[in-house]
């Protein structure tokens, strides 16, 4: 099986303009994420999608292979097929695309490793990664995706908190049921991309703000797997301190 890591790197942001190059000890923040996924070796290729030159330059400088896409792409799963296409119409095929956030420059090999596992399965058309919530704050945060799954699919995503347990207050919630938080990470045979990017957005999808429910109402199948490793995401410059501080300690 033929595997590309796609690394998806907006240059703006509302939050945090020009996030995929900033600095993280001297080294842009997406070639963080770029390196641990070559150095991973599950890849027969590495690309950064993006869409700023910019971005271009700094990835090619280091090493890294880049390319553009277009700046009214709406999501990295859009990012991910347009390079993708771009790399059929030049003659490259794969089987497999791994979809790698790149405002997360702790990805870990662990991570990429499960969620390719799951191809295994031939019936496998798209994968992803859920972690045990431990802390009540997580669980009741809308910006934590939360997942019920079973046998290894996905049933719902939720910003809210599923389930709900009738007859006891949310601050129980913990102690009576073991619930999960949705783990950013996509892998998706190349036939699949290309129609789920193709799809109408769907009311469950508009409600909860979410793509992967436009996936589950259009009946394709959602493999899970859980992971232990507890990567960190980076929305803000707080956040790329955090970043900073815990590399330092390493």
């Amino acid at each position: 099986m033929k595997k590309i890591a796609i690394i998806p790197a907006r240059y703006a942001s509302s939050r945090f303009p020009a996030k995929p190059l900033a600095l993280l000890r001297g080294k842009p923040m997406v070639m963080w994420v770029y390196d641990a996924v070559a150095a991973s070796g599950l890849f027969d290729k590495v690309v950064v999608a993006t869409d700023d030159e910019r971005i271009v330059d700094a990835v090619s400088s280091l090493g890294g292979k880049a390319m553009m896409t277009s700046s009214s792409l709406s999501c990295g799963t859009k990012r991910c097929e347009a390079v993708l296409s771009a790399l059929e119409a030049e003659g490259e095929q794969f089987d497999l695309v791994v979809n790698v956030q790149g405002d997360e420059p702790l990805v870990d090999a662990s991570q990429l490793s499960a969620v390719v596992s799951l191809f295994e399965d031939k019936d496998c058309q798209i994968a992803t990664l859920a972690k045990k919530i431990t802390k009540i704050e997580e669980l009741q945060n809308p910006n934590c995706v939360k997942v019920v799954w079973s046998q290894n699919r996905a049933i719902y995503f939720s910003r809210n908190i599923i389930p709900y347990q009738r007859g006891r207050d949310e601050s129980e919630y913990l102690q009576y049921h073991i619930y999960y938080k949705h783990i950013g990470l996509y892998a998706y045979r190349s036939s699949v991309l290309h129609k789920i990017v193709a799809l109408e957005t769907s009311p469950l999808e508009k409600a909860e703000s979410l793509e992967q429910l436009c996936w589950l109402e259009n009946g394709y199948r959602i493999a899970i797997t859980e992971t232990d490793f507890e990567s960190i995401g980076v929305d803000t410059p707080e956040d790329l301190q955090r970043v900073n501080e815990m590399l330092d300690k390493q």
